[in-house]
């Protein structure tokens, strides 16, 4: 059965659902109930796993009455009960008991599913300090006497060594650990997650103390970050005892260090979380992550199939996806981001020449957005380095399409910065290797028209580098390396160093802002840096129309914004065309849902329908990987500065050159309505 396009099973989405009941205590027929109406309720939410609090079944507080025998026979027959009444429900339970097994009472995980017990997970560690006296009353895993177990009429697997494999949802494997088991130096999750679990389920008793709620978010973040997984938790709420103690009901998950949710506290109400775990996305890390899978997992692990039978219907995310990926839409991490991109580009540049000996650093200026930023990194290069700012010599060359008002932008943008300005009129020069071309010039503006043009600027910066002992500073970004939007051999893709090499063009505004805020310039400066933002994107090489419309970059290869957000996917990611145009849709189809990074204004919030997304991502496609890696595999040195990964042939991304994109093309067209 083929899901519809809009159904998130069908692009390596799990949907969980965390689940605090308000606890019966010492009443699990009560609690039975209780959890079978919230495991169904998840289910019509299209969610594939319910997991429920340690102990859920009886109250985690009861302590000396985990011994009885009438609260022991309660609880296996309210799993009866659940098994009963959920043979019809895909869902896949997993709830808190007390069992007997050979000598001993275990805090146990029941993991039920369309009436069967798939297997049964005791507690490995029992906290027994402070507040804690459970081995009073519970065996650890390791007393168990068999791998076995007997519950409510059934033989189920017994351990801590079992692995939850989705039969029908590649790369979704479950793990099941208790409460404390978190806590210790090696949990058991990690062994599971090294043999191939992605998604950690931890049942929590956990009482609430001042402070103990952050201690768990980074318990769980952590934990989700070294194993590559994604990290579910339910903490027990209302109904708990308060004897001594006090419960909040924390629910939280968190995805390799991203938080997925997080549920109200201290409720008065049964709360769930519903989350959507990318469960291809951990499984794509993992295979690139070498280290990962050179670590040991001493011991075996058995393996127990379901299948989640996923929902035949639309079923779109409730996750949230970041429309800018490079762009972080909280200001303080925004903040941050910009404080490391640009500490990054100065250091590189200060390093590249100090290495060299050099002193003089050559440029060309346009009055753009990608010249602008390296021209400010420079200057903050010799403030750095304590040389003054004459050494740099910034050019700016005008051609038959430079508008007055950028040529301006970069007069002032040079003037404010005290750099050695100067200009070179390159219309001379470019008309008489027009005419030994034979090209017949205006108004045929063809691509040797535009490359003329840009060769003559290259050539003239790099002999001026000769002749003065400088290093040509390079100004093309990351986003123009991948859709091949530079010409081979010039300024935007060669150079002696480029500090824009890993920048993504959707980040550059936001670093220009940042230098504006934090005061580097003065007030001069700042307001020039301002006009530049407010211009449009064009390479100025081929005169306005007759409407005077002037050249468009976004026009040809697609609005940054769009390309930037299908790079960050490729690169970071490897997923394929169909769940990128996915993603692409449920990210920007809306946008009024989510946030958008601080500085986009009200009129610059755009909208992108599913036919826009795949016409803007075949252009994609086609420029990244069949047109492009040439000019990748020759780039000059730059500065990594994304987690997302550089386009170096040297680093992050290694590629032929004369490869097709052949196969992104037909998946794309497969895969995408």
């Amino acid at each position: 059965m083929e899901l519809p396009f809009r159904n998130l099973y069908r692009h390596g989405f799990l949907r969980a659902a965390l689940c605090s009941p308000i606890v019966a205590l010492a009443d699990p027929a009560e609690n039975a109930r209780r959890s079978l109406a919230m495991a169904q309720q998840a289910a019509r939410a299209g969610a594939a796993v319910a997991l429920f609090p340690e102990l859920g079944l009886t109250g985690y507080s009861i302590e000396d009455l985990l011994l009885q025998a009438a609260i022991l026979d309660a609880a296996e027959e309210a799993i009866r009960h659940v098994a009963e009444h959920s043979a019809g429900l895909d869902c896949l339970i997993i709830l808190g008991a007390p069992l007997r097994q050979g000598g001993g009472v275990f805090n146990c995980a029941v993991l039920l599913q369309r009436g069967r017990i798939l297997g049964v997970v005791p507690k490995s560690i029992l906290p027994n300090y402070r507040e804690f006296y459970e081995k009073r009353q519970i065996a650890p895993a390791a007393a168990a006497t068999a791998d076995r177990i007997e519950v409510a009429g059934q033989i189920a697997p017994f351990g801590t060594d079992l692995l939850f494999v989705a039969e029908d949802l590649r790369d979704a494997i479950l793990h099941v650990e208790i409460c404390e088991d978190l806590w210790t130096p090696c949990p058991p999750s990690s062994r599971a997650a090294v043999a191939g679990a992605t998604v950690l389920c931890n049942l929590s008793g956990s009482p609430i103390t001042v402070g103990k709620a952050e201690e768990r978010q980074v318990l769980c973040d952590a934990q989700s970050r070294r194993c590559i997984a994604a990290y579910l938790y339910t903490a027990a709420g209302l109904g708990e005892s308060t004897t001594d103690l006090a419960w909040d009901g924390q629910l939280s998950a968190f995805e390799y260090g991203e938080k997925l949710g997080a549920s109200e506290r201290f409720a008065d109400a049964p709360q769930m979380l519903l989350v959507d775990i990318d469960v291809e996305r951990l499984a794509q890390e993992r295979r690139r992550v070498g280290s990962f899978r050179d670590a040991l997992a001493p011991g075996s692990f058995r393996r127990i199939g379901f299948r989640v039978h996923p929902p035949a219907r639309e079923l779109p995310l409730l996750r949230i996806i970041p429309r800018f990926p490079f762009v972080p839409d909280r200001p303080e991490r925004l903040d941050q981001d910009c404080y490391e991109t640009w500490n990054i580009q100065v250091a590189g540049l200060m390093t590249r020449l100090s290495a060299t000996g050099l002193q003089r650093l050559v440029i060309g200026v346009s009055g753009g957005l990608d010249s602008t930023q390296a021209l400010i990194v420079a200057a903050r290069t010799m403030d750095r380095l304590g040389l003054p700012r004459s050494n740099i010599l910034a050019v700016t060359m005008p051609g038959f399409a430079t508008g007055e008002a950028t040529r301006a932008n970069a007069w002032a943008l040079m003037r404010g910065l005290g750099v050695d300005a100067r200009e070179v009129d390159i219309r001379p020069l470019a008309e008489r290797m027009l005419r030994d071309l034979g090209h017949p010039g205006p108004p045929h503006y063809d691509v040797t028209f535009e490359n003329v043009q840009a060769g003559l600027r290259t050539d003239y910066l790099f002999r001026l580098a000769n002749h003065c002992g400088g290093l040509v500073v390079g100004t093309g970004d990351l986003s123009e390396l991948a859709l091949g939007w530079c010409t081979y051999g010039v300024g935007d893709q060669m150079s002696h160093y480029n500090v824009n090499a890993g920048l993504p063009k959707t980040l550059i505004q936001h670093i220009i802002r940042w230098v504006i805020a934090q005061g580097i310039y003065d007030a001069t400066v700042a307001e020039v840096l301002r006009r530049i933002l407010a211009t449009e994107i064009s390479p100025e090489l081929v005169p306005p129309d007759a409407t005077g419309a002037i050249q468009s970059t976004q026009a040809v290869i697609g609005p940054y914004e769009l390309q930037d957000f299908h790079l960050h996917h490729v690169l970071r990611w490897g997923f394929g065309p169909g769940k990128i145009a996915f993603l692409a849709e449920a990210a920007w189809a809306d946008p009024a849902r989510g946030s958008w990074p601080p500085g986009i204004p009200e009129s610059e919030r755009r909208a992108y329908d599913l036919p826009a997304i795949k016409h803007w991502l075949r252009v994609f496609l086609r420029r990244f990987f069949g047109q492009s890696q040439f000019k990748r595999s020759a780039m000059p040195n730059g500065p990594k500065i994304s987690a997302a990964g550089a386009l170096s042939p040297r680093g992050d991304w290694r590629a032929p050159s004369d490869a097709g994109a052949e196969a992104w093309l037909a998946a794309l067209e497969r895969e995408v309505p």
